[in-house]
């Protein structure tokens, strides 16, 4: 006689809300203090697919419920599963990992994602965080590349993001010394986007006025910008003609044509736009 395996209990690590054309991504363990581990990782892909698939949302923000954003990876939980972790930095034929892949997501959707961040934003989360394409902290946030401080380099996609906005030195420096700063620090060296007091007002302020333009020019901003943002002048061009024919041949930008000539309120359709 044969006996089932009994499966694990997955627990909910990460909470999806879609309020209107605004989804709220939430990391759901705070008292973990949102730390990262595989079951959050592999939630958080599966979340950002959800959201792919659903072409009226039109921005999201992304925050962690509780007294931090996250802690960074939960390295007691992780582990404890040593075969799971070898398959996770297995690629099998992709170009990201589980672990690159968990942070890379939202980068990849075709919708504008805006980070909340409080408490403490280290390590993975950290990397999370950058690979969102805004971030507003609260003053106090502290903010770290932990990975420096358990003799580990950031392999969560933080070598690409960082690139994109910080000089190699301050990179270098910042990842070397494992230094924890505050949010008024990481704006001022354009880690964050904004820092504000509430910022998850801030947050839902900056996602309305982004859904009140078309969600194919959005969409087409966030196309070309990681595009052409390293690309030689040649391939920059390219990516402007191929992304502005792909817009011209949607309804959107004819709907905001017609507004903006009427001096109207555009009413867009469904995003049309495909990354």
């Amino acid at each position: 006689m044969t006996h089932a395996v009994p499966q694990r209990a997955i627990p909910q690590r990460v909470g999806l809300d879609i309020q209107g054309a605004i989804a709220h991504v939430r990391l759901t363990r705070p008292e973990k203090l949102n730390a990262l581990d595989l079951d959050t990782l592999r939630q958080l892909v599966r979340t950002a697919a959800a959201i792919r698939r659903q072409p009226q949302i039109r921005a999201v923000i992304l925050s962690g419920e509780g007294p931090a954003f996250s802690a960074g990876l939960d390295f007691s939980a992780v582990t404890k599963r040593p075969w799971e972790v070898v398959k996770a930095f297995v690629t099998l034929g992709r170009s990201t990992n589980l672990f690159q892949r968990a942070c890379w997501c939202w980068r990849d959707l075709p919708v504008p994602v805006i980070a909340v961040l409080h408490g403490r934003c280290y390590g993975g989360a950290l990397q999370l965080a950058l690979a969102t394409d805004f971030r507003i902290a609260i003053p106090t946030c502290e903010l770290s590349v932990m990975e420096g401080k358990w003799g580990l380099i950031p392999d969560m996609s933080g070598s690409v993001s960082l690139r994109e906005l910080v000089p190699i030195d301050v990179a270098k420096r910042l990842t070397m010394t494992a230094q924890v700063i505050s949010g008024t620090e990481a704006k001022a060296l354009n880690l964050v986007t904004e820092v504000a007091d509430d910022p998850m007002a801030a947050a839902q302020s900056l996602a309305a006025e982004l859904c009140t333009r078309s969600p194919d020019a959005v969409a087409g901003a966030k196309a070309l910008f990681q595009r052409a943002w390293s690309a030689s002048i040649r391939g920059a061009f390219a990516s402007e003609r191929r992304i502005q024919i792909q817009i011209m041949r949607g309804p959107n930008w004819r709907i905001a044509l017609s507004a903006g000539l009427e001096k109207k309120a555009p009413q867009f359709r469904e995003r049309s736009f495909r990354r």
